[in-house]
Order: C-alpha cells, then sequence, then structure tokens
C-alpha cells in the first residue's frame, strides 16, 4: 500500500475483501422482507396462531435491534473478523432450522437466531470497512455502496421470496442464506485481516442487559403502535419503561471507566449529528414503504409478486445516489449542503407521493424513486461521516449506535406516518361508509373491519356481489390514499425540518477520516487510533 495525505490507500485485496463484506450485509437486509410472501404457505402447513404469525415476523427485528450494541462492543474487543464469522455460522445454521422448521414455535426459535446472528453481522461489516478503507475518499466511496446494496438488499428479499415461493416450498426463502454463508466463512479468513482494540479493558457485562432492556421495550412499543393504528396503553406503558432504562444504561456509560459505550464517542463533532440524522432518513424511508406496499396491492390490486417487481423499479435510482453524493462532496461540495439537499430531495419525492389518485401508478414509483434516492444520499453521507469521525479501535461501537438508531428510526416512520394516514382512512370511511348503500344489510362486525384496514375493505368487498362491493372498494381505495397524501405531507415538513437540523448540526464539522498520520483529523484517542491502526494492519493474510 502507498501511503497518500489522507491515509493509506487501500489496493485490489481490499476491494475484493469489501465485495465478499457485501454478502452477509445483502442477506441480512434481505431476511428483513423475505418473508412477505411465504406467510400464506407457512400457515397452510404450519398452524401459527395470530400471536405465533406475529412472532415469526417480529422476532428477527427485536432479536437484532436489542443486540446491536453489545454486538459492536464485542467486536471491539474480541475482534470483529472473529465476530463476524461467529455471525455467518449462527446465520447460516439458523437458516437450515427455519428452512426445516416442523412447528411455529421452531421457526420463531429459529428467527431468533437469525436476528442474533444479524446483530453480529451488521456492525461487523461496517467496521471492517472502517479498517479496510484508510483513505477518505475510497472510504466515502464504499460506503455509499454499502449504503445503497443495504437499502437495495430490502426490496430484492421481497421479490426473492415470491420467487422462490412460486417455484419450490416455502422453506427455500430461508435456504438461499446458506451458500452464501458457507461462501463468506470460507473467504473471509482468507481476505480479510482481523481488527480489535488493543487495550479494550474489560468488558462491563451489567450493561448488556441493560442495554437490551433499554431497545426492545421502545422498539415494541412503536412497533404495536403501528400495528394497532394508534397508540394504547400497552405500547405507551412499554416505550417509557424502555426509556426509563435507558436512562439508567446512559448514567452507567457516563460514570464507569470500562464502559460498553465510550462517551468519548460524541466528543467527535458530527457523531451525534450523524445518529441522529440517519434515525430521520430512516424514519422517511420506512414511512414510505409502509404506504407504497399497500398502495401497490389493495389500491392498484396488483399481485404480491408483480408489486414486488415494480417496487424494484425505484432501486435504480438508488444505486446511483449514494456513490453520486459521496463523489459531489470528494469534489469540493460541503459535507452539510449535500445532505441537506438529499433530505430536500426526499422532501420532493414525499411531495410528489401526495399528488397520487387512487390510479397512479407512475406518480408513486416516480415519487419513491425521488424520495429514496435523497435518503439513500443522507445515509451514505451519514454512515460515513459517524464511522470515518471515530477512532478505528471504536467503529464496532460506532456503527451499532448508528444501526440501532436506524432501527428506532424506522420504526417511528411507520408507527407515526401510519398513524396519520390510518387516522384520515378511518374518518373518510366513516364519512362515506356511514350507512346505506353499499353498506345496506352488511353485517356490523364487517363493516368494523371496512373502518379498520383497507386490507380487510379488500377481502370484504371481495365477498360482496356486483355493484356494492366496487362501491365499497372505491371508496375504501380513496380514503386509504387520501391518507397516504396527508401523511406524505407529514413526512415532507419532517424532512425539511431534518434538512435545516443537517445544515445547523454539520457546518462546524471539518472533513472526516484519517490524517497522514492515521489519526482521526478530528481529534482525540490519537494514542489508541495509532496502535489499532499499526496492530490492525500487521496481519493481511496472503494467498
Amino acid at each position: 500500500m502507498t501511503s497518500t495525505s489522507t491515509g493509506l490507500r487501500a489496493g485490489h485485496r481490499e476491494w475484493t475483501a469489501f465485495v465478499v463484506l457485501m454478502l452477509p450485509l445483502l442477506l441480512v437486509s434481505m431476511d428483513v422482507s423475505v418473508l412477505y410472501f411465504a406467510v400464506p404457505a407457512i400457515s397452510q402447513e404450519l398452524h401459527p396462531s395470530s400471536t405465533q404469525q406475529l412472532w415469526i415476523f417480529d422476532i428477527y427485528a427485536f432479536a437484532l435491534a436489542g443486540l446491536l450494541i453489545t454486538m459492536g462492543a464485542l467486536g471491539d474487543r474480541f475482534g470483529r473478523r472473529k465476530l463476524l464469522l461467529f455471525g455467518a455460522a449462527a446465520f447460516g445454521a439458523a437458516s437450515v432450522a427455519a428452512a426445516y422448521a416442523q412447528s411455529a414455535d421452531m421457526l420463531i426459535a429459529a428467527r431468533a437466531v437469525l436476528g442474533i446472528g444479524g446483530a453480529t453481522l451488521m456492525p461487523s461489516t461496517m467496521a471492517l470497512v472502517r479498517n479496510l478503507f484508510l483513505d477518505e475518499k475510497q472510504r466515502a466511496k464504499a460506503i455509499a455502496i454499502w449504503s445503497s446494496a443495504m437499502a437495495g438488499g430490502i426490496a430484492l428479499g421481497s421479490v426473492m421470496s415470491g420467487v422462490m415461493i412460486e417455484h419450490f416450498w416455502w422453506g427455500s426463502v430461508f435456504l438461499i442464506n446458506v451458500p452464501a454463508m458457507v461462501l463468506l466463512l470460507v473467504l473471509v479468513p482468507l481476505l480479510v485481516p482481523e481488527f480489535k482494540n488493543p487495550a479494550p479493558g474489560p468488558f462491563d457485562l451489567p450493561s448488556m442487559p441493560l442495554s437490551m432492556a433499554a431497545v426492545l421495550p421502545v422498539i415494541y412499543g412503536l412497533k404495536k403502535t403501528a400495528a394497532d393504528n394508534g397508540l394504547g396503553l400497552i405500547p405507551v406503558l412499554s416505550i417509557v419503561a424502555g426509556l426509563a432504562i435507558g436512562a439508567v444504561f446512559v448514567r452507567r456509560q457516563l460514570t464507569r471507566r470500562d464502559a460498553m459505550i465510550s462517551p468519548q464517542l460524541f466528543h467527535h463533532h458530527g457523531f451525534g449529528p450523524s445518529i441522529a440524522l440517519n434515525a430521520l432518513a430512516t424514519f422517511a424511508m420506512m414511512g414510505s414503504a409502509y404506504f407504497t406496499t399497500q398502495y401497490l396491492q389493495s389500491v392498484l390490486g396488483k399481485g404480491a409478486l408483480e408489486a414486488a417487481l415494480w417496487s424494484l423499479a425505484p432501486s435504480v435510482c438508488v444505486g446511483i445516489a449514494g456513490p453520486a453524493a459521496a463523489a459531489a462532496v470528494q469534489r469540493g461540495a460541503d459535507r452539510a449542503s449535500v445532505i441537506g439537499a438529499g433530505f430536500v430531495t426526499g422532501a420532493i419525492g414525499y411531495g410528489i407521493l401526495a399528488l397520487a389518485g387512487p390510479d397512479s401508478l407512475w406518480t408513486v414509483l416516480i415519487g419513491a424513486a425521488v424520495l429514496a434516492s435523497g435518503i439513500v444520499a443522507v445515509m451514505s453521507l451519514v454512515t460515513d461521516m459517524a464511522i470515518g469521525t471515530v477512532p478505528p479501535e471504536r467503529a464496532g461501537s460506532a456503527a451499532a449506535l448508528l444501526e440501532t438508531g436506524q432501527e428506532f428510526g424506522g420504526a417511528m416512520g411507520m408507527a407515526v406516518l401510519g398513524s396519520v394516514g390510518t387516522a384520515v382512512y378511518r374518518s373518510d370511511v366513516k364519512d362515506s361508509l356511514g350507512g346505506g348503500p353499499p353498506t345496506d344489510g352488511l353485517p356490523t362486525d364487517a363493516l368494523d373491519q371496512v373502518r379498520e384496514t383497507l386490507g380487510a375493505a379488500v377481502a370484504v368487498a371481495g365477498r360482496l356481489k356486483g355493484q356494492a362491493g366496487d362501491q365499497m372498494l372505491d371508496a375504501a381505495r380513496e380514503a386509504f390514499t387520501h391518507g397516504m397524501r396527508i401523511a406524505c405531507g407529514a413526512g415532507a415538513l419532517v424532512l425539511v425540518a431534518a434538512a435545516v437540523l443537517a445544515l445547523v448540526t454539520l457546518r462546524r464539522v471539518g472533513p472526516t477520516g484519517p490524517t497522514a498520520g492515521g489519526t482521526p483529523s478530528t481529534g482525540g484517542d490519537t494514542a489508541a487510533a495509532d496502535g489499532e491502526e499499526t496492530a490492525g494492519r500487521e496481519v493481511v493474510p496472503s494467498h
């Protein structure tokens, strides 16, 4: 490797290692959506109760979110490559167990282990990218590709699920993980050197359950709010309990020398704002997905696989947005301005979505593409800033905090914007179907279902014959589209506020990345950073 003014430039080996590290990233992001089309087949074979079906979906996200902070800290102390290999083995084994599950409880347990494996893979891959690319420009390019691949993986997961279910049995959606994990276990020891904190100190064991007890109730409360389309007593109590335990966790981190999450991470200008801005970006991304997926299927009436294929169209723009934003900053554009522009672009995307009617496929696709492009541009830049401003030996903890913020942001986006859209939907349906045709003779419980969700309205309308069913469905679709427009307007306002926040908080943040001496340019932890870079680079496997 050759030395430059910005650090040690990566060569072919590092870029090859980066390609290998994309495998777990794609699979973990795909597993978020891979069950979308498998549920009917799973229900037919395993007969899960409604509660079990909910946990089959949610246990993966809960385990992932609850363990990110712990796994990031463990990777910093015991080695990121080691943790990555452990996670790959666990993920592969759990995929086989899920594929051949004989009961709903067995599938839930396997999904939980998949979440644990995902929690080891996500911060490990991002931290290893930080260690492999010490040159600022190369790291920015790698993280831009990383962010685009993560967003694309979620969309690809639903399509892959539909294709596999159409040709094979439901367990095949999990088996696609296995060859990639085997390849990862073979190639990582050959291509990826080990990186860890050379002087980590003792591990703060009590903080492990505290971090989980802080994160999980809040995520549960937000997901429950999104599922119930409104705040209830249990979600509120869950969120309050999580926040209270979170306060205890934060206090412990501030008062202990062996803290799991070092407070010094937040001494680096740009780290705290990066986490907040990344959470807002995920808020917007998941909030829009809540509506666009339902719109394609329940408003336009497209089949699940057809809807998933259409949803891939915006991914073409997403693949360009991240690298383009990174290139603009490298050519001298002000980072804060580019991030602000990304949020404004996302707001414009929301504005386009707000123009949609009940039959506006291309309006929705264009709006989703513009929104996703702006958000992925933001995510790639703030991710690079968060990872690049901290010492390399703490990159795992930094990545874990960033990704935990993403989980909070995504859950909050679905809960808040979903509740706004649902409130409008219910109000419109109540006004348009309050009595008389087409509700004459309709049982009260069926009418209540129509007023609850669009999906239920589609099911009820299918049982009505002739014009009555068509009228009910038209009214429900118009109500949902109206709710989507109002929610998109709210989302646009959030993103405009996020753009202002970015301009205010990031103006004093200078260029990220190591200096010629190998230490982060933001200062702090110099000796530790130097020790990490010399220790981390000394083991590079040869062919």
